[in-house]
């Protein structure tokens, strides 16, 4: 029974790596985080309203406060009073800051990668410049020699005796 739960968690575990391998390197990492951020919103939003109904009238409301707390630490409209309450709020605070610094990164990495790869196309293009002016300068020189070659074979031929 321990092996089927094992091989399960490892099943998921592994899932959820190879998924979040592909998101990194298709760069939809910002969706991904965003509509993980979205669903986590809405969930603690609907929980925090079960667990404290008390001060969290309606749904709308819980939604409303897991929103601003995951995105800050709250307006402070609207609060938990219960320890339950509390907990939800404080992982959704620190689930909030952890998922807008991955959303920052992933941002500032994008405009990073984008930079990178306009440097390397200019750097390519020159590259490439520099090598077409090499082979023609490298041409050019070809013909002089092959000219100068001509010319000496043609006056070792005027010469009698050469």
């Amino acid at each position: 029974m321990n092996e089927r739960r094992s091989k399960r968690k490892e099943g998921v575990e592994g899932r959820i790596q190879r998924r979040a391998g592909k998101a990194v390197a298709s760069r939809r990492v910002f969706a991904y985080l965003a509509g993980a951020t979205a669903v986590i919103g809405i969930g603690a939003g609907i929980l925090v309203t079960i667990i404290d109904h008390k001060d969290f009238a309606t749904v709308g409301d819980g939604i409303w406060w897991a929103i601003v707390t995951l995105g800050t630490v709250g307006y402070g409209d609207i609060v938990p009073h219960t320890a339950w309450g509390r907990v939800v709020g404080s992982v959704v605070i620190v689930v909030g800051v952890t998922f807008i610094s991955f959303l920052t990164a992933t941002v500032t990495s994008m405009f990073v990668s984008a930079d990178q790869d306009e440097r390397a196309a200019d750097a390519e293009a020159l590259r490439a410049s520099r090598e077409a002016e090499t082979q023609a300068m490298l041409q050019q020189l070809l013909d002089r020699t092959a000219t100068i070659e001509a010319k000496l074979e043609a006056r070792a031929e005027e010469r009698p005796g050469a």
